[in-house]
């Protein structure tokens, strides 16, 4: 008998030693990653993402803005609660191991029937009518980490922290890009009001002279009713933009979490912040660099150790199981050392075998959702890499796009004073002055447009290559 207990226990001690794995994990999918992103324009290998937010906006208000949104935004907020959440969940999983233990008290008294076996025994030989039993113990229970379940809950807790790590990490960036555009967007909105007002006053000049010269019969009504819509036109602009000043500086003091109020600018205009070389790098450091890129890698890790704890879960587990403490039928000598001590120590197999499918249907399951987080992961780098690469031809286009607006801008500025000049000296109508005023207000307009669009590329492609997060 002996020997059959012997070759049991060593059956068993062998399983515990070997802790083999029952499951196979599903390595990293090959990243459709090119050499170099398209329209890229230098070969430096170095990226704008290893910037810290602090160097790569360099404008002094709008750091005191990213400073605040990144302290107080309440979205950003939450993450970082969730991060806790998924810290303290990890610590518990690492707790695997160590067996369970719980103190347990009981005490309780039975009275049986006069006429019942037991109410004669307790008659005949303790001279009472009822029993009473109190007993306190520790229970024990550890189950052995044979095919690594443990282990695999233990690595699914893991990827889930890194992965609400990387959320929170998902969260700042896109945070820092918004509050960063809404800033630029303001600063635009700030220069094309400059330019309605500026716009109005030269219409208000106009149409004085106009005035002057229809009291005097040189021209129409027409002329007058002509140059006052024009003036119209402009000031139509300012409670427009005053209006969308006013919108995004709300919405910047909510990102910034805090009421909305007025948002403090650097200067009264665009200007070219951020003044950062734009690199976009080497496609490959968007594995480590991109906060959601790198989530669905630790969704593989997740999902394969899923994958492991649902097929060690169809094998045998040993629980060993153990209670110890003190038990007596008298509350005056439950606690009499060493007669009151008790003991027992259990150990067993439990091996599944029906269970209506369930878990050989988890199983399948679990790895169906494993090759979805591969399918997934793929996508994903293919979203990263376009987003960089549309962001470069963005900025690139837009670059060109302002040059000329620019040169568009400052000829029709040049246009106007001559239309005005030779206005008032009789060598051309109030249409020709109406006319070039009209083109130097649209084209300032969009020169500002055109500059905002190109800052916001610029702060995409930073958001795009995995930078903000620092």
């Amino acid at each position: 008998m002996r020997t059959y207990i012997n070759g049991y226990l060593a059956v068993i001690t062998a399983a515990l030693l070997g802790a083999c794995k029952v499951s196979k994990d599903v390595p990293l999918p090959d990243a459709p990653l090119p050499a170099a992103y398209r329209f890229a324009t230098n070969g430096d290998t170095a990226s704008v993402a290893q910037l810290p937010w602090k160097s790569f906006f360099t404008d002094a208000a709008l750091q005191n803005l990213l400073d605040s949104a990144i302290t107080r935004n309440n979205d950003l907020q939450i993450a970082i609660r969730n991060l806790e959440q998924a810290q303290l969940t990890l610590k518990q999983a690492r707790l695997g191991n160590l067996p369970a233990a719980s103190l347990q008290v009981t005490a309780n008294t039975n009275r049986p029937s006069d006429n019942s076996l037991n109410g004669l025994s307790l008659n005949q030989f303790l001279g009472s009518k009822h029993i009473e039993d109190y007993t306190a113990a520790v229970n024990l229970s550890w189950e052995a980490d044979i095919w690594g379940k443990i282990r695999s809950r233990k690595a699914a807790a893991l990827a889930s922290y890194l992965q609400t790590e990387e959320a929170r990490k998902a969260v700042q960036t896109q945070i820092v890009s918004n509050v960063s555009q809404g800033y630029y967007n303001l600063q635009m909105l700030d220069a094309q009001l400059s330019v309605a007002n500026k716009n109005l006053r030269l219409n208000d000049s106009t149409l004085n002279i106009i005035r002057l010269q229809f009291n005097s019969g040189q021209v129409t009504s027409l002329a007058v009713q002509q140059a006052e819509a024009q003036r119209l036109n402009a000031a139509q602009l300012i409670p427009q933009f005053e209006q969308e000043i006013a919108v995004q500086e709300n919405a910047l003091s909510i990102l910034a979490g805090r009421l909305p109020d007025t948002i403090t600018r650097s200067g009264p205009g665009l200007n070219d912040q951020p003044g950062a070389v734009l690199s976009a790098g080497l496609p490959s450091a968007l594995l480590s660099r991109r906060p959601d890129v790198r989530s669905s890698e630790l969704a593989l890790e997740r999902a394969n150790a899923e994958v492991g704890y649902a097929k060690a879960s169809m094998y045998p587990s040993l629980t060993i199981t153990a209670q110890g403490g003190v038990n007596a039928f008298k509350a005056s000598n439950w606690f009499n050392i060493p007669a009151s001590l008790f003991g027992t120590a259990i150990a067993g197999l439990s091996q599944p075998l029906f269970q209506r499918g369930q878990l050989k249907t988890g199983l399948e399951v679990a790895k169906v959702e494993r090759e979805k987080t591969v399918i997934s992961f793929r996508q994903q780098v293919l979203v990263a890499v376009a987003e960089v690469s549309d962001a470069l031809v963005r900025i690139d286009k837009l670059q060109q796009q302002q040059q000329i607006a620019a040169n568009r801008a400052k000829t029709l500025q040049q246009a106007t004073a001559n239309a005005r000049l030779l206005f008032n000296n009789g060598m051309a109508n109030y249409l020709e002055v109406i006319t070039a005023q009209s083109n130097v207000l649209q084209s300032e307009l969009e020169l500002a447009r055109i500059k905002n669009t190109r800052l916001a590329a610029t702060v995409d492609l930073y958001r795009s290559v995995g930078g903000g997060w620092e």
